[in-house]
């Protein structure tokens, strides 16, 4: 057979299927965006999409707004706990922690060892100019320590640590300072449960101290409850001169901790017993990881409700135009041609509002503590209250990947919904459409 012959029924082909004919192509683009626009007749069909864009924009919205939040509270909390106490603690075993001034050297010798912090700490009674009493955790730490600890440091709000190098003075809280009355060299008094031996008995260990320095970490829970005493005097105020109860390590990478466990029992030289802030706060950040999860599952749940729409507002077009669909069959619209108008109708409405829900959710994420004040502002209560959530301000963090999956999982749900709905369309007979219209 010549190439002539062979080419014909090509050329045939190609002259049998009109140009612009094709799969998603213009003809099946204006047919669909036609059957989005409303007419007066068809406003029952208008409002169900309406609504359908609607659900899937603050679903979408919502979900993201959600999972930074909660991001959010995780880092904050991360960085403030993280920020105060060590990433990994050295205590003793069989001796007493007395030769801690050298063990703390070697240990921040190891590679990936930020600050090796020798510590002496106890609850005490604490009371102000006000007279009222609360209860205190006291830290005693080195004054050099305490300089390079930035959660603090670099969080003076009054006063100076120029005081407390000097070993006469104190490092407060912001809220303590607030609820005792306290302010830059006024005097606070500590009192200690276990104190001096006396013929009569123990006595509770009493002494004064005056605020050189009122710090805010940013979590309410420290501010309210944290001194920082100089470490000579906490030895002396808790009896244990010479020594400290244990060096917190703090890391350059907290997630790497286990990794140099090995090298700082090494240099510690001596038994000692190692725990990580993940040990310590397993609970704490597990119980976050859990809500996080069931907040996803639940808030999924309004993405989908607004994808049910999108089957209902589908079925009601697809009888509303079986007429329409009769006659592009008649003039030559194949099966497929109709699937795919019907699912580009559907799809519009899911990417429309997917889109619609980042950009919301994007300005919300970004505006979210001004939300939460002019919030607080219009109701007259405080929004996020700092005594109960521990944080001064609302937090929120948007990740790249989780931002991604959101809008996977909203585009993936819209495109399921306008699958049966287009099928059905497919499959209707012109004849049957025709006869019964």
């Amino acid at each position: 057979m010549s190439d002539a012959a062979t080419s014909q029924p090509a050329a045939a082909t190609a002259q049998a299927t009109p140009k612009g004919a094709g799969p998603f192509s213009h003809f099946e683009r204006l047919i669909a965006w036609r059957y989005l626009r409303s007419r007066r007749k068809e406003t029952v069909i208008s409002v169900i999409a309406s609504i359908s864009f609607v659900g899937i924009m603050l679903g979408v919205a919502t979900l993201i707004v959600v999972m930074a939040v909660m991001n959010g509270f995780r880092a904050e909390l991360l960085t403030r706990i993280l920020g105060v106490n060590g990433h990994l603690i050295v205590q003793p075993v069989d001796m007493p922690l007395s030769d801690y001034d050298a063990v703390a050297k070697r240990i921040e010798g190891v590679d990936g060892v930020r600050l090796a912090l020798p510590m002496v700490q106890g609850q005490v009674l604490v009371s102000g100019r006000s007279g009222a009493g609360t209860g205190a955790f006291v830290r005693g730490v080195r004054a050099d320590d305490l300089t390079r600890l930035d959660l603090i440091s670099k969080n003076i709000r009054d006063g100076s640590l120029v005081g407390f190098a000097a070993g006469e003075g104190v490092a407060v809280g912001t809220r303590m300072a607030e609820n005792l009355g306290l302010a830059i060299g006024d005097s606070v008094t500590l009192v200690a449960p276990e104190g001096d031996i006396t013929p009569f008995g123990t006595t509770p260990r009493v002494k004064t101290y005056p605020v050189s320095a009122t710090f805010e970490s940013g979590m309410s829970e420290y501010d309210s409850s944290i001194i920082y005493l100089p470490l000579e005097e906490a030895q002396l105020f808790f009896n244990a001169e010479g020594l400290v109860q244990s060096i917190e390590l703090f890391v350059d990478d907290p997630d790497a901790v286990e990794a140099i466990r090995p090298a700082v029992e090494e240099a510690a030289q001596r038994p000692v017993l190692l725990s990580d802030w993940r040990q310590r706060n397993s609970t704490f950040f597990s119980a976050l990881e859990v809500e996080r999860n069931v907040m996803f599952m639940i808030l999924t749940m309004i993405v989908l409700v607004a994808a049910l729409n999108i089957i209902s507002g589908l079925v009601m077009l697809v009888k509303d135009k079986g007429h329409d669909i009769a006659i592009l069959r008649t003039m030559g619209a194949t099966s497929g041609a109709i699937m795919r108008i019907f699912l580009m109708t559907g799809a519009a409405i899911g990417v429309a509002g997917t889109i619609a829900g980042v950009v919301l959710g994007v300005v919300i994420c970004m505006n979210v503590e001004s939300i939460r004040q002019f919030f607080s502002w219009l109701s007259g209560t405080t929004i996020f209250n700092p005594e109960i959530y521990f944080l001064s301000r609302l937090p929120a963090k948007m990740e790249a990947g989780e931002t991604i999956y959101v809008i996977v999982m909203a585009l993936a749900l819209s495109f399921l919904a306008t699958l049966f709905p287009a099928w059905r369309a497919s499959r209707l007979d012109p004849v049957d459409a025709l006869r019964y219209d």
